[in-house]
């Protein structure tokens, strides 16, 4: 995969028409190493290490699992959501601005869906102990995520000593695709069942940073069915995150 030095106008253009929506539309998904360079990805590891020293990261949520099935069976994980507007996410920020740079100009040429806006950041840490979390599909349901995009922050990473690989199982095809989780590495894939997805067991600190975007169609009558739920406390549908961002004109 290529190495991005700076992130241009030109170059962001070139990157998603040239590169992320062929990949996406043959492939299902893409991944681009050297995304902010050194100095910019530093600060932004910086502002997540701080947010876990802090005790900002707490045990990620599940949503509809069954009765009786322990939390951390499936995912392992520490998170926590972030808009990158607060104080001391001004890195964070940064990163987010840029992903949505980089989607508003994929969004028109990804067929009829309207990618409009995206979720809050979900920074995320599995602890190093063999925590991953296993084969999931991010949208099952139809709940309006259309693109997941994560982005890594994990310097001397080494697969065979601390696993944590991201496998996508992209459906129809004969292969799979494993993804290590290397600094300044962001990876995007289509966020239904066509990727199915598992977080390898981790063996050192794992950080990463996760947004989805969704399509403005299926967000919206998801947002209706929910609201017909009149007993949202016994229910197994989970309401959609409401923590939304409207896209940026395109770039």
């Amino acid at each position: 995969m290529p190495i991005i030095e700076q992130l241009s106008h030109t170059d962001l253009e070139r990157l998603a028409l040239d590169r992320v929506v062929p990949a996406l539309l043959t492939h299902g998904f893409y991944f681009v190493d050297g995304l902010l360079g050194e100095v910019a990805g530093g600060a932004v590891l910086d502002e997540v290490k701080e947010m876990h020293g802090s005790g900002a990261l707490h045990d990620g949520r599940l949503a509809g699992s069954a009765p009786g099935v322990h939390r951390r069976s499936i995912r392992g994980d520490k998170t926590a959501w972030v808009s990158g507007s607060e104080r001391g996410c001004e890195a964070i920020g940064f990163l987010l601005n840029l992903i949505d740079r980089l989607i508003s100009v994929c969004a028109g040429r990804l067929g009829n869906k309207m990618i409009r806006e995206r979720s809050q950041a979900m920074v995320a840490c599995y602890p190093g102990n063999g925590a991953g979390y296993v084969k999931h599909v991010d949208n099952p349901n139809g709940d309006g995520r259309r693109l997941t995009c994560i982005y890594y922050l994990n310097k001397n990473w080494n697969v065979k000593e601390h696993g944590g690989v991201l496998r996508i199982f992209p459906e129809g095809k004969a292969y799979v695709a494993d993804i290590k989780p290397l600094f300044d590495r962001l990876l995007v894939f289509w966020s239904d069942r066509r990727n199915p997805h598992e977080v390898q067991p981790s063996f050192s600190t794992r950080y990463a940073i996760t947004v989805w975007y969704f399509d403005s169609e299926e967000r919206a009558e998801a947002k209706r069915r929910f609201k017909t739920v009149t007993a949202a406390a016994h229910s197994r549908t989970p309401a959609p995150p409401d923590c939304e961002k409207t896209l940026p004109p395109g770039v």
